[in-house]
């Protein structure tokens, strides 16, 4: 209780200091305060009423969550883009449990499941939070489901709570590179320029974070939040996609600024407004290659094409289709965007693009 008193303290001081030059020492050592006392009571709670997920079993090509406050329409859009029968009334809290459902979309089958709504406290484990944070952490892809008439105060919420969880949504991991040592200090060398921290607020957060003698090398130009994450390691990186629901009960102005502003897709899960242009930035979000097979002397079959993860190689493939094929392998053509020509000649280590065609020849 006394950890937790602390963070409040902590949490409320950094709440009432801007940030600048002059502030951003102290306000990087509050940050790895409040950090380093968090890691104590997440410790000390293990076991504790922790969160366990529904027990969703992943299925397809993909799995996506949906994830928003009670009753912004999430069993609406649900039913609408797959074929389960989710429940749906007018009061919060219809969804008590994980509903699953499969969109079927350019050859792709994505496992969309619909998880019980998030209000504030989840993380702290407020509701079901725990049970929905924690089933979230399997996900592909997070779609984030807002609603009118406070879209900003909703997302604001759900951010924060995703953020507490320890998962970051559309981020990357920080390139920082942190090799722990017996002996000898810190050592910290930037390849960039730093322009949101400096080296010695590093230091002097990576001692309060009991890291005291290491080889740190940062090569992008992090912010103190992101080297608490690289030096604590458990973070999550999730893509997601933010929605906004009932666009039909607000005039077309406020629509168009409230996308822009929140960089959202508009939508109406009612009247299906907007939902094939939403299917289409799920597959692309979910960065799918469609790679397409040909066998010897035969026309490649376009109607079905393999659906794998963009970056894919030829050995992806082969292991996709048949353990043996890797092992028999000779090599491969492909015709594609990958190729320099058509029907050019590649080994198993080739990187394939969307809608390449690639015919394999065995041993």
């Amino acid at each position: 209780m006394a950890s937790e008193q602390r963070i409040q303290e902590l949490e409320a001081e950094l709440n009432k200091t801007s940030y600048n030059k002059r502030t951003q020492h102290h306000v990087g050592l509050i940050k790895a305060q409040i950090a380093k006392l968090k890691e104590k009571v997440e410790t000390a709670g293990s076991g504790k009423g922790k969160g366990k997920g529904f027990g969703v079993k992943k299925t397809g090509d993909a799995t996506v969550i949906l994830v928003g406050y009670p009753s912004t329409g999430k069993s609406t859009l649900l039913n609408q883009l797959t074929s389960a029968k989710s429940k749906v009334a007018a009061y919060a809290f219809t969804t008590l449990d994980a509903i699953p459902g499969v969109i079927e979309y350019r050859n792709a089958k994505i496992q969309l499941v619909d998880v019980p709504g998030l209000v504030a406290g989840a993380a702290a484990g407020t509701g079901k939070g725990k049970e929905v944070l924690s089933t979230i952490r399997i996900a592909d892809l997070l779609l984030i489901m807002i609603d009118v008439p406070n879209p900003e105060k909703q997302l604001d919420a759900i951010k924060k709570e995703i953020y507490d969880s320890n998962m970051r949504l559309n981020e990357k991991k920080p390139d920082v590179r942190i090799k722990k040592l017996p002996k000898g200090g810190l050592q910290v060398a930037s390849s960039v320029k730093l322009t949101k921290t400096n080296i010695e607020t590093i230091k002097a957060m990576l001692k309060e974070l009991k890291v005291n003698n290491a080889e740190v090398l940062i090569r992008e130009d992090i912010t103190q939040d992101q080297l608490i994450d690289a030096v604590e390691g458990n973070r999550l990186y999730i893509p997601g996609i933010i929605i906004l629901n009932k666009i039909d009960l607000i005039s077309e102005e406020e629509v168009n600024n409230l996308a822009k502003k929140l960089d959202c897709i508009p939508i109406s899960a009612d009247s299906k407004t907007n939902l094939d242009f939403l299917k289409e930035k799920i597959f692309e979000k979910l960065n799918f290659a469609s790679i397409y097979m040909k066998r010897v002397g035969k026309a490649p079959d376009l109607n079905e094409p393999l659906i794998m993860n963009g970056g894919c190689t030829i050995r992806d493939v082969c292991e996709r289709v048949h353990r043996e094929f890797v092992l028999k392998f000779r090599f491969a053509r492909v015709w594609g965007k990958s190729a320099k020509f058509p029907g050019q000649r590649f080994m198993l280590d080739h990187v394939l693009e969307d809608r390449d065609i690639i015919e394999i020849h065995l041993n």
